[in-house]
């Protein structure tokens, strides 16, 4: 009978971390388990959905019985019971089929499944490999939680182009770009990395993009290490290993979409403009969402009108001396990058109505938004 100890709390910490990419509805039965794995290198938790894996170290605190013991238990099933659990110590004791749950005075138990069969993502590059370091960087976890923020709205869902289904990552010397486009909008945000790193393009799943913003902290100290391979990307983080296959294709060029040298500009409050989106959005259309926007020396007005020729109208008075614009956007699109835009103030630049936007922030120079018209 293998046995592990650990305070409640401690516990769900851990499984906590590791339970984000565990789907309750599986083609596999095992992986919407938690393995559960001691051996010298102390005790450790993963879970996989055979493209992602997550792994966590435990602490000391966490204590198993045997010198190698593996199993794995229905991950949903063991955090409910240890959310419903009074606080204190929880023993797990298992043998090859079974699991008890104990905590005070409740014990339960669980089914369940070998260890062996276990899909884990294997690494894909030895670590002591030269090459493996060329591309290997190391940032900020605050850094990349801001950037990931500011770009993975614009990421495509259940696309049939499945490299827009995920975040492109460029290293390139001293630069780290992230890149996010569906066809019709892009996100660009680039940060500045302290060690110059060999050119590497990837494209990260957008499961894995979403998990990693969970994970990551807004702590100045923290660090997260960042290695990419040909078709897997490792990132290490506080005693958390997260592993991702890579999508291959080829992503387009996004440094020819971003527009230059519009002519017509204007800075607006970036809240009054999202609370007016917000207003118009009620009567647009369910499914085009267009919006109407005019554009004339001093004034911004929003229109939508629905299939019902219900219309909402708003106007912004700006600091806009430019020429006379009628262009069409889908406002759900202005809506979510206004969402994700820490800025008291945006920047719009526009050239006609048929050609695309690019939103800024004045006080943001590496962010960039570009999104095209549509016709209303």
């Amino acid at each position: 009978m293998n046995r592990l100890t650990s305070s409640r709390d401690e516990l769900l910490k851990l499984l906590g971390q590791a339970a984000g990419i565990v789907e309750r509805r599986q083609t596999l039965p095992i992986l919407a388990n938690v393995l559960i794995l001691h051996n010298a290198s102390g005790t450790q938790f993963i879970t996989s959905d055979m493209e992602v894996q997550i792994r966590i170290q435990a602490a000391e605190s966490v204590q198993t019985s045997a010198e190698d013991a593996a199993i794995t238990v229905n991950m949903r099933k063991l955090l409910d019971i240890l959310r419903a659990a009074s606080p204190g110590q929880v023993t797990l004791e298992w043998s090859a089929d079974k699991m008890t749950v104990r905590a005070a005075k409740s014990r339960f138990s669980l089914q369940t499944l070998p260890a062996e069969d276990f899909p884990q993502v294997r690494a894909a590059t030895d670590l002591s490999d030269p090459a493996f370091h060329d591309h290997a960087l190391r940032l900020p976890q605050k850094l990349l939680k801001r950037l990931l923020g500011l770009t993975h709205f614009a990421m495509a869902q259940h696309d049939i182009r499945y490299y827009l289904n995920g975040m492109l990552w460029v290293a390139d010397g001293k630069q780290m770009h992230l890149v996010a486009t569906d066809g019709h909008r892009m996100t660009l945000a680039t940060a500045a990395l302290e060690k110059a790193v060999e050119r590497r393009e990837i494209i990260l799943p957008r499961k894995t993009v979403l998990e990693l913003m969970r994970l990551l902290v807004d702590e100045d100290a923290a660090q997260i290490d960042v290695a990419l391979a040909s078709n897997q990307a490792r990132l290490t983080m506080d005693g958390l290993e997260f592993t991702s296959k890579l999508i291959e294709g080829k992503f387009p060029d996004y440094q020819r979409v971003v527009p230059k040298g519009h002519r017509n500009r204007l800075q607006v409050e970036r809240s009054t403009l999202q609370a007016a989106l917000q207003r118009v959005a009620i009567l647009t259309n369910d499914k085009f969402k267009g919006v109407r926007v005019n554009l004339e020396p001093g004034l911004l007005r929003l229109t939508s009108i629905n299939a019902e020729q219900e219309e909402a109208q708003e106007e912004i008075d700006v600091d806009y001396g430019g020429d006379v614009i009628e262009i069409g956007f889908n406002i759900a699109y202005l809506i979510d990058a206004l969402a994700n835009m820490p800025a008291d103030q945006i920047r719009i630049e526009l050239l006609d109505g048929n050609s695309s936007a690019l939103f800024t922030m004045p006080d943001e120079p590496n962010f960039k938004y570009v999104v095209m018209p549509m016709r209303i």
